[in-house]
């Protein structure tokens, strides 16, 4: 039950593409069925970047917002039907919105989404803030004393661990990861974990060192991955780059009969997939958007038993007050990885 505390904080609030403000807000108990937690860590990901740049389809956000979707925090306060012994856990959460006579969707169906789309930090607030209020049915509760630091990056964990789910994988299975950026290297980790044999292709060599520790046994540029002999190998194939023109190699690399799993949406959406090669080599397409309950619960285990590790990925952290100047350090592209802001 709401202890009724007052509290003010301090969130980050994109007004309109373009603008940006710190501000200090009321905090209000939470509503029935909902709990206050205060953030402890959020990340910022590319679609952040494109509420803030106006770029994200209308569809998908509703200005002003408090943007955040990748967050960890601890439960300070409950609402009236919520377990009091929640106060004080650590704690990760999802952010698109159920239906709520289907809150769950355990088994990753993902027609039980509305078809209204709601998420946190693009339509909701979300964890640019000191607190956010959200329904306890989205909650994934962390192990005692876990790293709310590395926690934050939970969230796109179970984005590509849906993608892990879907490849319906087995001990040895070979699979290529396209992308070295956070996700792909999210799902090195994921696979490996799994019992995978990994290879992970990027469009240069900087990242090769750090996809090794995440568990890569092979690295391969991608424009060298036709003449290495990779072309139909592969069990199955993790896209986690969302440029134009990767989605074909990345069902080229697929043995015939394998698995790609498709998770980025290029700005510019020109790709020449072949039904030819598709029809032809029955390679079996999917994509993700977003996690369903199965995916959090997978990428939540993972990051309790060691499996999985975010913090390798951070580079950067900026004091919330700063997140302008987060904005574009990401924007950059001088070598930051996973910015962190830390309310």
């Amino acid at each position: 039950m709401s202890s009724q505390t007052a509290r003010t904080g301090r969130a980050v609030r994109i007004t309109a593409p373009g603008e940006l403000e710190v501000v200090e807000v009321d905090v209000a108990a939470p509503a029935p069925g909902n709990v206050l937690v205060e953030v402890a860590w959020c990340g910022i990901c590319g679609s952040d970047r494109e509420v803030f740049g106006g770029t994200r389809p209308a569809e998908f956000v509703r200005y002003p917002v408090v943007p955040g979707h990748e967050w960890s925090g601890t439960v300070v306060e409950v609402g009236d039907g919520v377990p009091a012994e929640l106060v004080g856990r650590g704690t990760v959460g999802q952010g698109i919105r159920t239906s709520s006579t289907a809150p769950a969707s355990v088994a990753g169906d993902t027609a039980a989404w509305p078809q209204e789309y709601e998420e946190t930090g693009f339509t909701l607030p979300g964890g640019w803030a000191q607190y956010l209020e959200l329904p306890a049915r989205y909650l994934h509760l962390l192990p005692e004393g876990a790293d709310l630091r590395s926690a934050a990056g939970i969230e796109p964990a179970a984005c590509v661990a849906e993608a892990v789910l879907l490849a319906d994988l087995t001990v040895g299975s070979r699979v290529a990861v396209i992308g070295a950026g956070a996700l792909g290297l999210l799902a090195t980790q994921l696979l490996k974990g799994a019992g995978a044999e990994v290879t992970v292709v990027h469009h240069n060599t900087s990242r090769e060192e750090l996809a090794r520790r995440c568990g890569a046994a092979h690295y391969v540029l991608s424009d060298e991955a036709e003449g290495a002999g990779l072309l139909g190998t592969f069990d199955a194939v993790v896209e986690a780059a969302g440029v134009p023109g990767i989605a074909r190699l990345a069902t080229r690399l697929g043995r015939p009969g394998g698995r790609v799993v498709l998770t980025g949406i290029p700005a510019n959406d020109a790709d020449d997939l072949s039904s030819l090669e598709l029809v032809s080599r029955q390679v079996h397409v999917m994509t993700v958007f977003g996690a369903p309950t199965r995916a959090w619960a997978y990428a939540v285990r993972a990051f309790a038993l060691g499996i999985l590790d975010p913090s390798v990925i951070v580079t950067h952290e900026f004091p919330l007050e700063q997140a302008g100047a987060a904005l574009e350090e990401l924007g950059r592209r001088s070598g930051a990885l996973k910015v962190l802001l830390r309310p």
